[in-house]
């Protein structure tokens, strides 16, 4: 059983051993005797080819596996072979479905097609899928009774694409700064090469795929082949000659750095080799080493003065940047306020509005009073009678409160009776068994007495 097959069957359900016959079986016919079943092989088959790509499960040519394409060929159907079910005998139909679904596009017409993915409606609709779809549900095409042909080619498989795309927009959500925007080629493959998770890096082919469908139809970032540069809100411009520099300034600092690494070792092995040479007591050997170390530490020297000024000026660079991007949303301001300032009116305007403010709101209070002094000319009250029926009201609650509070007291005195009741009840009666106890014991001493005295008597009459 060979990888694929494998894979498909500890890790898809659909393809369980009961679920294989239909699977690898000529379903084509199904398209109009039962569509339900027809479109579930489908299915299950897209879901198991896009699940396998991305585990990088199906066989490759190459030392690396194609992650965001499929290559359907030969090779596809030797690897899909089981001994007991042979090849799938529908698989061409299957990848035809998924083309027709978008669901796969031949990595040839992704590469030279122009802005056909729209991230709301999704690929566009070819009215001739349609009407093949229409053509096969009567039985008039798709090659029901003939062999079903394999298409042959590279396929992008649009799902795994679009989860890299997501996975690269969340990373590139922390990315700031105007110089950390801009990659060399290696560099974003360094920094994205990972998007879909650890342990599955994306091939060179991958990578271009990506790529494009990053530019032209995510429009995240614009790509010249050799620099990448993340898109700024509101920014159309595409890579500058400011970009390039940055890239080449980072790319020689990184180059530097490499170089001081390594003649730094070299150092460490000269001097080791001179060691070595003294030891054995090889003065020729010794100076030789010597002298190489001597060139290392100056070529080293140098590599250190070089990165100094090339760090310096990138860290300007980098303040330059900050600086342009500040005085932008500086000006943006300006115009802002500046228009804001304008509907405002100046000064003046705002001292007539608020002028105009406070008099009507005097007026509101002026109409106000008067309407006040209306409603008591014409509803008088009489606040002793007011107090009055306040002070009955109190009254008549102090009252309730003080009878309530009489009633809880004479329930707590009953209760507290009955209890001291029930306590001298229960005294009376230990009383009582104790004076029974005794009287008990006193019979008991007078029986235990007479019967001594009873004992004497007759010991007296014995001795007689």
């Amino acid at each position: 059983m060979s990888e694929l097959v494998t894979y498909l069957q500890n890790n898809e359900p659909q393809f369980r051993k009961n679920r294989l016959a239909a699977l690898y079986s000529d379903f084509r016919p199904l398209c109009t005797l039962n569509p339900d079943g027809y479109n579930a092989n489908i299915d299950a088959w897209l879901k198991a080819l896009k699940s396998a790509t991305l585990a990088g499960a199906v066989p490759s040519s190459s030392s690396t596996h194609n992650l965001l394409s499929l290559n359907v060929d030969e090779s596809l159907l030797r690897a899909l072979n089981t001994k007991e079910w042979g090849r799938p005998l529908a698989l061409g139909t299957v990848v035809r479905e998924a083309v027709e679904r978008k669901e796969m596009v031949g990595l040839r017409e992704f590469e030279v097609s122009e802005g056909f993915y729209n991230q709301r409606r999704g690929w566009g609709i070819n009215p001739w899928s349609v009407l093949g779809w229409g053509f096969r549900m009567l039985g008039l095409g798709g090659g029901v009774n003939g062999e079903d042909k394999l298409p042959v080619g590279n396929f992008v498989v649009v799902p795994n694409l679009e989860e890299a795309g997501y996975g690269a927009a969340a990373r590139m959500e922390g990315i700031r700064g105007r110089t950390e925007k801009v990659f060399s080629r290696t560099e974003f493959k360094e920094r994205f090469g990972d998007v879909l998770g650890e342990g599955k890096a994306l091939s060179e082919s991958d990578f271009v795929v990506l790529l494009r469908f990053l530019e032209r139809d995510k429009a995240l970032l614009v790509y010249d082949g050799e620099t990448v540069k993340l898109r700024v809100l509101g920014d159309s411009t595409g890579i500058t000659q400011e970009d390039a520099t940055i890239v080449s300034l980072r790319t020689l600092i990184k180059d530097i750095e490499v170089q001081i690494g390594a003649l730094t070792k070299r150092l460490d092995e000269l001097m080791t080799t001179a060691k070595a040479a003294v030891e054995r007591k090889n003065k020729v050997a010794a100076l030789a080493a010597l002298r190489s170390k001597k060139l290392a530490e100056s070529t080293l020297t140098k590599r250190h003065a070089t990165l100094a000024q090339l760090e310096e000026v990138f860290t300007k660079i980098e303040q330059a940047a900050d600086q342009v991007d500040l005085v932008r949303v500086m000006e943006a301001s300006t115009r802002v306020l500046t228009g804001l300032n304008k509907e405002v009116g100046g000064v003046e305007r705002v001292d007539d509005v608020v002028d105009q403010l406070r008099e009507q709101m005097s007026q509101v209070d002026e109409v106000g009073n008067v309407i006040a002094e209306v409603g008591q000319d014409t509803n008088p009250v009489d606040d002793s009678e007011v107090d009055d029926e306040l002070e009955a009201m109190e009254r008549q609650e102090r009252e309730k409160i003080e009878e309530k509070e009489r009633k809880e007291r004479e329930e707590r005195e009953k209760k507290e009776a009955a209890e001291t009741q029930k306590k001298l009840d229960a005294l009376e009666e230990v009383e009582g068994e104790a004076a029974n106890a005794k009287h008990r014991e006193d019979l008991n001493k007078d029986t235990d007495l007479e019967d001594s005295i009873e004992k004497m008597k007759r010991v007296s009459l014995e001795l007689q």
